[in-house]
């Protein structure tokens, strides 16, 4: 296909709700082998989304959340900033700052109005000979602050100009409401693709199950982006009812898998923010083997799409994603994104231990469906309760995927295979992969050829197996 557009200026942005834009069109599955907060905050600084699981506690949850939307923030909010009082000792806010992991703390006093500010520049030499001495001897008093409405820029200008490292921020009466850091602009610049929501702090999606209302309004509170309503067979009029009901009561995005079909889709395009497609293709999933349900990946984002598509919905294809080929393959299909799990358990950032077999390091991973991820309470994606008695009938099995190394290299290379595809196609954006691709039909020898075939590679590529 004729084609004038250079795979580097390919523009890979879209977006993953009718409100939520990301930079790359990637999630991180809500595994609880692939997605806590350390999965959602590098898939966000990357543009993309994590997609919190679900095997945790409420409050879990509520914490993670608040973990990933932290990150990066500009300015430290009031609660989170660690803080001294004039009347501690030295020793005493040496320690406090040791335990809190920060080199300085604005001084307050009982009213939360700034007085100072203690640096560990300020409090070195009393350790030596007055560490019982108060902050208040120690603490320089001349403080640069800031208002609520300061800018990265504007900050930084003010710690280059009076070489300073933090600024306090203040309301009108000198109380204290926040704190910008030079380490938290320096590591914002360092990601400038991130996906950030309207406040400028990085995205994040968690799954709720499809009749928890409660945890859905916790997740909302938290300030979540996305809400995942999160089973493993959507076309329920229960798990519908339920989700529309949900969608009614919170703020954030909700999007509503998985499925498989047009008629699926259409019971969720009046109130659905996006349709998560995807009935047993991951690579953990025995549900077609076990249910003798499923549908071909494929062809279930194609059919979902035109659907989804005359009401602008987007659509996540959500498994069987083992190279950046299949990716583009499921946007020609239909999809706005694409989900993967076992492709990001083997990195640094993915939660499953690090084992070694046979020499080699792999990481733990295992599907929602397996026993051990129903035992930790991910039953009711599968519309199964909870019982500790009862022996299940799982549709997952746990395994172990070979450890990468880090996310952002993954991503690199999964993003780039995209942008190779777009193209060949000539497709500027995403939306115009679905208007200019074509498949067609390859046969066995056909598929065969498409793969390095006649000879012995010496040097694997970092994107593509031979074992695969």
């Amino acid at each position: 296909m004729e084609s004038r557009v250079e795979p580097d200026d390919a523009d890979v942005s879209t977006r993953v709700s009718k409100n939520v834009e990301l930079n790359i069109p990637i999630l991180s599955a809500a595994m609880d082998t692939v997605t806590e907060s350390g999965m959602a905050i590098g898939m966000a600084r990357e543009g993309g989304l994590g997609v919190l699981h679900r095997n945790m506690n409420a409050e879990q949850m509520v914490r993670e959340i608040e973990r990933v939307k932290r990150a990066d923030e500009l300015v430290i909010r009031r609660e989170d900033v660690v803080t001294a009082n004039p009347g501690q000792t030295i020793s005493e806010v040496d320690e406090m700052m040791e335990r809190a992991g920060v080199s300085g703390a604005p001084v307050v006093d009982d009213d939360d109005v700034v007085l100072g500010i203690i640096s560990g520049t300020d409090i070195r030499p009393y350790l030596e000979v007055g560490e019982s001495d108060e902050v208040v001897e120690a603490m320089t008093d001349e403080v640069i602050t800031a208002e609520r409405d300061v800018t990265a820029r504007d900050a930084l200008e003010l710690m280059y100009d009076h070489k300073i490292e933090r600024v306090p921020i203040i309301d009108d009466e000198s109380h204290l409401v926040g704190l910008v850091t030079m380490q938290g602009i320096l590591q914002r610049r360092e990601y400038e693709n991130a996906a950030r929501d309207d406040d400028g702090r990085l995205v994040c999606g968690v799954a709720v199950g499809p009749f928890d209302d409660e945890r859905a309004q916790m997740a909302d509170d938290a300030g979540v982006d996305v809400i995942f309503i999160d089973c493993a067979h959507a076309h329920n009029l229960n798990v519908i009812d339920t989700a529309r009901e949900i969608k009614e009561s919170v703020e954030a995005d909700v999007v509503v898998g998985n499925v498989g079909t047009r008629e699926a889709a259409s019971e969720l395009v009046d109130f659905a923010d996006g349709i998560k497609v995807g009935i047993g293709p991951g690579s953990i999933c025995t549900t077609r083997v076990v249910s003798g349900s499923g549908m071909p990946q494929i062809s279930a984002v194609a059919e979902v799409a035109d659907v989804a598509a005359d009401y602008d919905i987007p659509v996540i294809a959500d498994g069987g994603i083992r190279y950046s080929g299949d990716a583009i393959k499921a946007v020609a299909a239909g999809a706005d994104a694409v989900m993967l799990g076992s492709y990001f358990a083997g990195t640094d950032e993915a939660p499953g231990r690090v084992i070694t077999m046979n020499g080699k390091k792999y990481k733990q991973y295992r599907g929602m469906g397996s026993v051990g991820a129903m035992q930790s309470g991910g039953a009711d994606r599968y519309l199964k309760e909870d019982n500790e008695d009862e022996e299940y009938v799982p549709e997952g099995v746990e395994a172990a995927t070979p450890y990468k190394g880090s996310l952002a290299s993954e991503l690199h290379q999964l993003v780039g295979g995209m942008q190779s595809g777009m193209g060949y196609v000539g497709a500027e954006t995403i939306s115009e992969v679905k208007e200019r691709a074509r498949f067609v039909r390859v046969s066995s020898a056909g598929q065969t050829e498409g793969h390095p075939h006649d000879v012995m590679i010496t040097d694997e590529a970092p994107n593509y197996s031979p074992s695969e």
